[in-house]
């Protein structure tokens, strides 16, 4: 089947906080399912794809990963188990995302925003989990201290820093130079870039989701700086 012109609605960009919603089937292979609209999350920038439920009028199925189309990225897939085999387009069904391990990430993502702000060095890699994270920095020397990052990181969790989304529709090229990671280009969906502005702390071209405010990513610390290579040091964080 040809997936080139079907298409799935981001619910997750504009509701963040969205866990359940209702959406009609574009297309089912033996193991996967694309809806028109979706809260979960693509997998992409370093933050994993959403797990939870669909809900059919005959079955529950079990969504084990979320990912866009590779050729085609405006469509998202649901890995599914059971597979969804006899889902007709157009079958109505019913989302809920894995909500706990969702908003861990929203609140990983944001903290690790956060701490790109703290270091003036371009960022080689990114990885998020629920419950951790790390930033990959490009650095020659190792200048960075465990004790310093982690009671830096808190006091701007602190202060109760206002998150919002901007979406730019001009200048995009300016803009995509705001990427700190050297190996990922900024989301262009539509022609609009999709940035990340944490009050006057740090502004990012990004398409993950992440909390209203700094106070929802609770108290962390810096648990480790590795050396990965001449020039590579990996920072991970974790929540406390």
């Amino acid at each position: 089947m040809n997936f080139h012109n079907l298409r799935t609605s981001d619910l997750f960009d504009d509701a963040p906080y969205m866990r359940e919603f209702s959406a009609n089937v574009l297309a089912a292979t033996e193991t996967a399912l694309a809806l028109d609209r979706t809260c979960f999350y693509p997998q992409g920038g370093g933050q994993p794809g959403d797990t939870g439920q669909i809900v059919a009028a005959d079955r529950v199925l079990k969504v084990t990963n979320t990912y866009r189309d590779r050729d085609n990225p405006a469509l998202i897939w649901h890995d599914c188990e059971p597979g969804p085999d006899g889902l007709l387009r157009g079958e109505s069904v019913q989302g809920v995302i894995d909500w706990e391990r969702r908003y861990g990430h929203m609140r990983m993502h944001t903290c690790l925003h956060l701490l790109c702000s703290l270091i003036d060095a371009p960022v080689t890699g990114c990885s998020i989990a629920a419950d951790k994270g790390r930033l990959d920095f490009d650095l020659p020397e190792m200048t960075l201290d465990k004790d310093e990052i982690s009671r830096r990181l808190n006091e701007l969790i602190e202060v109760d820093h206002p998150v919002r989304r901007v979406r730019a529709t001009e200048n995009l090229e300016q803009v995509m130079r705001l990427t700190r990671t050297k190996l990922v280009e900024a989301p262009v969906r539509d022609g609009k870039i999709n940035l990340v502005q944490i009050a006057d702390v740090d502004l990012q071209p990004c398409g993950g989701t992440h909390v209203a405010s700094s106070r929802e990513i609770g108290r962390v610390v810096c648990a480790k700086i590795e050396k990965k290579s001449r020039h590579n040091r990996r920072v991970s964080v974790r929540f406390t």
